[in-house]
């Protein structure tokens, strides 16, 4: 019955102002001010450690000590922070007892691509010259945020690091919107209004190629990837873009755990505290995490 009212509710609230938004600007000051409502469990800690780009490491009660979830957030590209997610972020570092490092990379409108994917890389690196190891790192992203993991992933193969795992909440990993998904569920989506995708990928790639691996790992190699969990809503327009990202992991040897939510609004996972899926698909993540950590650890003690 909530996830009926939220569906009811996005429906006739965010789905029309995001498609009335024609500026990145008003699109970040939109989703700064709906994160006011996305709740936080009790102990939640951030701090920023300065960058480039600042890193803001989030918890919510004990962690395992050396190990870390590097988590880049969504929001098309022009909104979002480690602010706006910090109450999900925070759940999930709480059921999967890691804390969690949010880097603010920079938004489309703040400098051009490639920079956003340039600050995940350097996120990494940062957690690398911190001492930890990429065995102690699970790489983890939501709808953009789960495009760019999944790109950096691809380009920490090339370079002959491994992280963990990943996990990806309706990752975002295909933008020349080729997916059936993205015009069979036009309808059925109760937050993402189609009609604007083309204007959004115009904005984000600014005249580069938006099959470009950066922007869309559906495109890329990847090598011998870790274990990988993706969450995605059978009902949104992106659901063939983690379906498809998954046999692309598959073909290439990775294992893949597809979790399908039927009637799910896109990263349902960020309205923890108001419907129980959203708490349900984090415990499940936060179980993910902990078990491919403890896993790459002791593989990592052997050797």
């Amino acid at each position: 019955m909530r996830l009926r009212a939220l569906n009811a509710l996005l429906r006739v609230t965010a789905k029309p102002a995001l498609a009335r938004t024609h500026r990145p600007e008003s699109a970040a000051v939109d989703l700064s001010r709906a994160s006011r409502l996305f709740r936080q469990p009790p102990h939640l800690l951030r701090l920023e450690r300065p960058g480039p780009p600042p890193l803001h490491w989030i918890s919510a009660g004990p962690c395992l000590s050396r190990r870390v979830v590097l988590w880049l957030h969504g929001g098309g590209y022009v909104a979002g922070s480690p602010a706006t997610h910090q109450g999900m972020l925070g759940r999930l570092s709480r059921l999967s007892g890691v804390q969690v490092c949010a880097p603010a990379y920079r938004l489309a409108q703040e400098a051009p691509f490639p920079a956003a994917f340039d600050d995940a890389r350097a996120a990494w690196d940062s957690l690398r010259a911190l001492g930890h190891r990429p065995s102690d790192i699970v790489l983890g992203g939501d709808s953009a945020g789960g495009g760019l993991a999944l790109a950096l992933l691809a380009d920490l193969g090339a370079s002959d690091e491994r992280p963990a795992g990943l996990v990806a909440f309706s990752p975002w990993t295909d933008l020349t919107l080729s997916g059936g998904s993205v015009r069979e569920n036009a309808a059925r989506d109760p937050l993402l209004p189609p009609a604007r995708a083309g204007e959004l990928v115009a904005q984000v790639m600014a005249g580069a190629d938006p099959a470009d691996p950066r922007a869309s790992p559906l495109f890329a190699r990847f090598e011998a990837p870790p274990p990988v969990l993706i969450q995605l809503s059978e009902s949104e327009i992106l659901r063939d873009d983690g379906l498809r990202m998954a046999t692309h992991l598959k073909a290439a040897g990775g294992e893949v755990e597809v979790q399908a939510w039927p009637d799910t609004p896109h990263v349902w996972q960020i309205f923890d505290g108001w419907i129980p899926e959203a708490r349900e698909a984090l415990r499940q993540a936060g179980e993910f995490i902990r078990a491919v950590l403890v896993q790459t650890s002791l593989e990592a003690d052997i050797r």
